[in-house]
This record gives structure tokens, C-alpha cells and sequence, in this order.
């Protein structure tokens, strides 16, 4: 397939571009292979370019008049909404014709993280600054327990986690192996993290029970090497124990207590994965209505129930987080495919547990560990969006569309919002991540598994979004100002009025942010005042010990009379 057969008009004059809170321009529209690009023929030269895997899906609103084209609204997966305006009917036509194929092209060769190439030296190249191997030695490396395997070398166990994982020393590869035969997508229990006081946090697929209710063995032997002597653990499901039960009949389910003894299950349900969507489509239509008034305003973003979703997802991390900090209990997180909600909590949980999360290294890392190489699908729940569901009669027909990775972003918002000083990165940190996880340039966020990257070789053929953001004069525009290292665990409040609306993500395309931004940036530069003054401050005291010191000297060296 060649981009000329997809574009059906390649430039058009005399289009007019309209979008809230930026003035309009009116220029000449290109549709390359990768972008929409708008240029102005005013001196100052202004130019709007959009990337075609941002678009989420578009309307076409021909004109009234029968001799003119119309108008074509494009609503995109960051949320901002534009409209074009074209003149020709033929144009018009042939403009949304266009947009429409390449915004929904699905060969992932022809997307342009393949065509991308920075303009930057690379400093670190960022597809290997957290190589499983070196991000898994830190876990292992303060104990003889545990051991990076590569049972999964070329995939051949499960075709969602990475080739090495980190297993109890004790259990050999064909028991892993049966495991796997009974978990969910061969979603064997795997060590996630391991916690300063010895407790661990695991993360799996459902068992694979039934109706007739099978057990196995080797899944049982594996699960219970992690538990010492006369310990227990904590089996959390991110289920309803409805949903749970019923599962059953679909060869699922649960853990039955008379096989896991020294496990408990607590059920602490997070929405499913397809009903998110369903609540965030909601919340943006109800932050984009702005002839509301303030009362039914406020009552769309409250019936949406994104931020009960956001305070579930808290409760059932800040949970997992007390088992293993306060209570020194390991605990398995399961839902049922073991890759949206349950890479939710056990990726949030370390959040709250452990400050190097709260870096920008250290998130990274941790987004690396626990989403790509956990097996977070990305391609399939981020190539369509809110406004995509909105406009289909289907409803998301094969129920692959999610927001899992959006709702962990919102809830790493919220403990930034009430631990501002905790963490290294601000706003923007997550707003880029966000915005790179739907479009991009960068293959870090291409492919649904480690093993699909690899098949699309992304290390060879494009550039890692890490190797961006820690470019010297980038990382430096995402360093909070008020950043003071915090050693401890951090206990996010999830009582009902501190969960806000994260304004900067949802408001951004409909309240001018920029007042907000100029505070940021005057603590940035009062904060480079304070440091300065510390410096001349301890200066000053070093030069005044070496007069006293002198004085003293002096006073020493003068004989008495």
C-alpha cells in the first residue's frame, strides 16, 4: 500500500482553521503520509501541524448551500476538538476522505515512528536504559530467593510478558510451565515488586478453574514457595466477586480457598477495562459543555463516574500498598486477562511504596516494567478513543478500546496534587506521557506485546521516547520546582472531595491553562533565587569563620603587657 492511494487531495487553499482558546488561521491545508499541516500566508508564518494517528474520528458538516463545501470537525484522542473549514464541495470530499483512511491505518510499517528521525544527537538511547535485565537484578539482588528466568525465551510459554521474568529460585521451569497452562493467557504469577521489609507483590492471570472446578498443583506449589513459614498473603481481585464467580462458566474464575489455604481473597473492583471508556466519554462530554450551567455542569462530571473509577482504583492500591508495608504480607493481583486494571494497581501501588517511582528515571522505568514489557496492549486500547465510541452505533463492538493506562496517569495526578513536594516530575511529565502513549513519533508506545516490538524490530527502526525526554535541555522543563526527596510511603487521602478534576488533562482544551503554567514557572525562578541565595549564604558564612579565625589568631599572637 502506497500513501498516494489514500490521498485523495494533497493541498488546498483558502482553508480556514478554527479552534477554541488559539486565534483561527486561514491557509493552505497539505495531508502528507503522517500529518495535517496548515500554513499561513501571514508574515509572522503561523503553522499547525497534527499527526493523523491522533485523529480519533471525524464529522463531516456540509454547508447549506449547494455550491459550497462544508465544514469537517476533527475530534481527536488528546481530546481538543478542531474544525476546518473548505470551500469546494469536491475538496471538501475528498479532504474527509483522506483523513478518515490514514487516521485509521493499521500497518504498523507505514506509521511514522518509522519514518521519524530525530534531529538531536542521542544521548542515552532510551530502549535500553531499562532492559528487564538490569531492572529486574534490583529486585533479586538483595535476596536468595528470587531469580530472573528465561523460561519465556522466544516467547513460548506466554506471548504477553517479556523473555525474562523474576520467579521463586526454588520453583524449576516445568512447573512454571503447567502454571502457566492454568492462568489466564498463560499469565503465570511473576514477581512485580519486591519491598524493603521482605514482602512481595505479584501479578497474574485469573486462574483457570471452571465450572468443574479444576485446580493444579503446580500453580499452587508456585504461588505458596513465595510465602515463608507459617505465613500468608493476600490474593487481591480487581472483580466484583459477582464477576468473579461468573467467570467460572466461561473456564475462569477463582482461587478456592481449600487449594490456597494460606491465601485470602478480598475483592476491591475496579470498572472493567470497555465500561472506562464508557465513563470517560461521559466526563469529556460533560467538560466540553460549556453552555451548561455551573449545577449541571457539575452534575455530568459527577454521574460520568470517572472519578469514583479514579477513587476505586486508589483505594484498591492503597490496600495492596498496607499488606505489604504495614501489615509485612505478599500479596497477588489478579482481574481477569491480568493486563489493564491489574497493571493499574500493582504499577500505583509502588507509587505510594516506593520513592524512585516518584523520579522521572524511576517512573519511566517503572512504565517500562510494569505496562510494555508487562503487556499492556497498547496498540489495540489506544488506537481509538473517546469520540470514537460517542460516534459509533456499535459501542465498541470488540471491547479492545480502553482508557486503563489515562485512569493511572489521573490517579499518579492526584497523589502529585496532594504530595506536591514528593515527586521529582510535574504536571507536564504526565501530560507528555499521555499524549505519546495515543500519537507519537517514538515507537515506545507501538505494538500490544514485548513479543510484537520485537517482531517490528522498534529498537532498529525508531526512536525511544526515553531517549527525548532525557535529553539534558528537555528533562530539565519537567523538573518540579518544589521537589524535596521524600524516603517514605506516601497515604493518599481517597475520601470523595480530595479526588479532583485533573484540569490541566481534561480543561486544557476548553480553560486557558496558561495561568497555571506562569505559576509553575515563577516557582521555578523563585526557587533558583532561593538556591542562589543559599549559595552566597553558606559563602558568606565560610569567609566569616576565616575572619574570626584570623582574629583569633591575631589576638593570640599579640603579647601581653
Amino acid at each position: 500500500m502506497e500513501f498516494i492511494e489514500l490521498i485523495k487531495a494533497p493541498k488546498v487553499d483558502n482553508v480556514i482553521l478554527r479552534r477554541p482558546l488559539f486565534p483561527r488561521i486561514e491557509g493552505t491545508l497539505c495531508v502528507t503520509g503522517h500529518h495535517l499541516i496548515l500554513s499561513s500566508r501571514k508574515e509572522d508564518a503561523q503553522e499547525f501541524w497534527l499527526l493523523h494517528r491522533n485523529v480519533d474520528v471525524i464529522e463531516r458538516r456540509p454547508s447549506q448551500s449547494q455550491f459550497t463545501g462544508g465544514s469537517i470537525v476533527v475530534k481527536c484522542k488528546d481530546f481538543s476538538v478542531l474544525t476546518l473549514d473548505i470551500g469546494a464541495t469536491e475538496d471538501f470530499i475528498n479532504i474527509g476522505d483522506s483523513i478518515e483512511a490514514l487516521a485509521n491505518l493499521d500497518v504498523p510499517g507505514l506509521l511514522y515512528p518509522f519514518f521519524y528521525r530525530s534531529l538531536q544527537p542521542i544521548v542515552e538511547d532510551g530502549w535500553f536504559a531499562f532492559t528487564p535485565e538490569s531492572e529486574f537484578s534490583k529486585l533479586v539482588l538483595k535476596t536468595d530467593d528470587w531469580k530472573i528466568s528465561y523460561v519465556n525465551k522466544d516467547f513460548k510459554v506466554c506471548d504477553s510478558y517479556p523473555e525474562a521474568v523474576v520467579i521463586p529460585k526454588s520453583i524449576p521451569d516445568e512447573i512454571i510451565v503447567a502454571a502457566a497452562g492454568f492462568r489466564q493467557g498463560g499469565r503465570f504469577p511473576v514477581l512485580s515488586y519486591r519491598h524493603e521489609n521482605g514482602s512481595v507483590l505479584l501479578r497474574s492471570g485469573q486462574p483457570l478453574v471452571g465450572p468443574s472446578g479444576k485446580r493444579c498443583k503446580e500453580d499452587e506449589k508456585l504461588i505458596n514457595a513465595v510465602l515463608g513459614p507459617g505465613k500468608r498473603g493476600y490474593i487481591i481481585d480487581t472483580r466484583t466477586q459477582t464477576l468473579a464467580q461468573a467467570a467460572k462458566s466461561r473456564g475462569g474464575g477463582v482461587e478456592p480457598e481449600t487449594s490456597y489455604p494460606q491465601w485470602r481473597r478480598v475483592h476491591k473492583p475496579i470498572d472493567r477495562h470497555h465500561n472506562l471508556l464508557d465513563s470517560l466519554a461521559k466526563l469529556i462530554e460533560g467538560c466540553n459543555d460549556t453552555a451548561s450551567t455551573m449545577d449541571k455542569w457539575l452534575s455530568r462530571i459527577e454521574s460520568s463516574n470517572w472519578l469514583t473509577n479514579v477513587r476505586d482504583t486508589l483505594n484498591c492500591a492503597c490496600l495492596v500498598a498496607q499488606c505489604l508495608d504495614q501489615d509485612n504480607l505478599s500479596v497477588l493481583a489478579h482481574g481477569s486477562d491480568g493486563t489493564d486494571t491489574t497493571l493499574a494497581v500493582t504499577s500505583l501501588s509502588q507509587v505510594i511504596l516506593n520513592p524512585d517511582c516518584r523520579t522521572i528515571r524511576g517512573f519511566e522505568a517503572l512504565i517500562e516494567r510494569e505496562w510494555i514489557q508487562g503487556g499492556y496492549p497498547f496498540g489495540s486500547r489506544h488506537f481509538h478513543s473517546v469520540y470514537a465510541l460517542s460516534a459509533s452505533t456499535l459501542k465498541n463492538p470488540k471491547r479492545k478500546y480502553a482508557p486503563t493506562f489515562v485512569l493511572f496517569l489521573d490517579c499518579v495526578w492526584q497523589l502529585f496534587s496532594q504530595f506536591p513536594c514528593s515527586f521529582e516530575f510535574k504536571e507536564q511529565f504526565l501530560l507528555t506521557i499521555f499524549q505519546h502513549s495515543y500519537a507519537s513519533q517514538y515507537g515506545t508506545f507501538l505494538g500490544d506485546t514485548v513479543c510484537e516490538r520485537e517482531a517490528l524490530c522498534l529498537t532498529e527502526k525508531t526512536v525511544s521516547l526515553w531517549s527525548y525526554i532525557n535529553r539534558p535541555d528537555i528533562i530539565h522543563t519537567f523538573i518540579n520546582p518544589l521537589y524535596e526527596p521524600n524516603p517514605v510511603v506516601i497515604w493518599p487521602s481517597v475520601a470523595p472531595p480530595t479526588i479532583m478534576l485533573w484540569s490541566g488533562l481534561f480543561l486544557r482544551w476548553v480553560v486557558d491553562q496558561t495561568p497555571n503554567e506562569k505559576v509553575w514557572i515563577e516557582m521555578g525562578e523563585m526557587r533558583e533565587k532561593e538556591t542562589e541565595l543559599r549559595r552566597k549564604a553558606v559563602k558568606l558564612r565560610k569567609e566569616l569563620l576565616e575572619l574570626e579565625k584570623g582574629a583569633k589568631a591575631q589576638q593570640n599572637a599579640t603579647p601581653r603587657t
